[in-house]
């Protein structure tokens, strides 16, 4: 019978369904399980913990969880990858051991893959004469000075290879490609070559298919009201050959559905150029895939074709761009829409008087359509709308001065304003995004083992 390896995913983001990894081992049949906490913003989240603290920078909810299902994945031999490790996966190896000590679990090896925080390598990038350009703007880091946060690469699946051939009962990473947690179980399992481009693009297929968690089986569907039991929907696993196709399909009895429909949904999600979906392990083109229903829940893809990969890797980097802070009120009864009007219209004249003016502003009346301004009717006479009050700028002191002026509307404005929700509002951090690519041969990798 020809071999085919299983590999679910329990999470789609940091915060993810916390009992979804828990459904997932208790009714499915797989022999790895993935689990995706990373995204952009995340890192820097990591970056200002790890500066606070040194034992932190990691998804912690990874260690809550595997206190839950450590058991139980030792019992069913299932394998773990996850990009928990963020950008300290040391401190969340140790933790996991703490856990797999306190349960009693022997023999179990967990390793780490770093390498791709290269945030302390910026001054040698610069010696050199790199720009990392940003790949939006086409400035080079290094035009102004910038308060970066985080630099991390997204590394060549080959370092999770790396980890799993030696053993690796649980492999932690930082900043790697989410379809990479898939792909690396593939590569390691059937011994795909580096070269591969087909069975690498298929790989890297499945693993887009995967990361995203419930998005694949009836999770954000655009004919939500077709699907049934949300409440317990099934996370998504995928049956995959050694030629590269492989079936999506959900544990038995779960909620959800997996259709060409949620399928290709699912596809289409940051793909970008459907020609040419970049990796560092290949270059997938999304217009040869082929999708066909074979049963109820079960969706085939194959004809998945791939080209070679590219002579760089993506930077994902963060830099601090000044502070913003947003306020929010509840306004209700007859012409709720003016009083929030004359409301946003008496805090912008009195910061004004205060001669405060921000690089940024904005006011949202949420129940006035201001989703989808311009295209839905605004309501003639809603009978509450909640307001909501926003500034940005380089200087702390002007945004904790606008925080101060939204409670005062409860008794120096109109009638109807209840609702402070969360209390005064407090400045908070920018971080805005900074994409650039750079030299694969500048990056490498390392992957240290312990063992229980």
């Amino acid at each position: 019978m020809a071999k085919v390896v299983r590999i679910a995913n329990g999470q789609g983001f940091w915060g993810d369904s916390v009992d979804a990894p828990v459904h997932l081992i208790e009714y499915g049949k797989f022999d790895y399980l993935t689990l995706d906490y990373l995204a952009e913003v995340t890192l820097s989240i990591m970056h200002k913990q790890k500066r606070k603290d040194l034992n932190l920078g990691y998804a912690t909810d990874f260690i809550t969880l595997m206190n839950r299902i450590l058991p139980n994945l030792k019992k069913k031999g299932i394998k773990v990858i996850a990009n928990a490790g963020g950008v300290n996966p040391e401190a969340c190896r140790e933790a996991l051991l703490k856990v797999a000590k306190n349960l009693g679990i022997k023999d179990l090896k967990v390793a780490t893959v770093t390498g791709d925080d290269i945030l302390d390598r910026l001054p040698e990038f610069k010696s050199h004469g790199l720009d990392l350009k940003n790949m939006d703007t086409q400035k080079s880091l290094f035009d102004e000075p910038l308060e970066m946060v985080a630099a991390n690469v997204y590394l060549p699946t080959q370092a999770i290879v790396d980890a799993l051939d030696l053993g690796a009962d649980i492999v932690l990473t930082g900043r790697c490609t989410d379809p990479g947690l898939t792909l690396a179980a593939l590569i390691h399992e059937f011994k795909w070559s580096s070269e591969d481009w087909d069975r690498l693009a298929s790989g890297t297929v499945a693993g887009h298919i995967l990361e995203c968690g419930a998005q694949a089986t009836g999770g954000n569907f655009s004919k939500w009201w077709e699907v049934p039991d949300l409440w317990k929907i099934g996370y998504p696993i995928a049956e995959v050959s050694e030629d590269g196709s492989f079936v999506i399909t959900k544990p038995e009895g779960s909620g959800g559905l997996v259709t060409i429909d949620t399928i290709s949904e699912q596809l289409v999600y940051e793909m970008g150029d459907p020609h040419q979906y970049i990796t560092p392990d290949c270059v997938a083109d999304f217009t040869s895939i082929q999708l066909t229903e074979i049963s109820t829940h079960r969706v085939r893809i194959s004809g998945v074709k791939g080209r070679p990969k590219t002579p760089f890797l993506k930077v994902s980097g963060a830099y601090l761009k000044g502070y913003k802070a947003t306020g929010q009120l509840t306004i209700s009864g007859p012409r709720a829409m003016d009083k929030a009007k004359l409301c946003s219209d008496i805090v912008w004249k009195r910061l004004d008087r205060a001669g405060i003016q921000f690089e940024s502003r904005n006011v949202e009346y949420l129940g006035g359509s201001t989703v989808h301004e311009g295209i839905a009717p605004i309501p003639s006479s809603p009978s509450e709308i909640v307001m909501r009050l926003s500034v940005k700028d380089r200087d702390r002191k002007k945004v904790e001065r606008f925080t101060r002026e939204c409670a005062p509307l409860i008794t120096a404005g109109p009638p109807g304003v209840t609702g402070f929700a969360g209390g005064r509002p407090k400045p908070e951090e920018i971080v805005a995004y900074w994409p650039a690519l750079i030299p694969r041969d500048l990056i490498h990798w390392n992957v240290t083992m312990v063992s229980t």
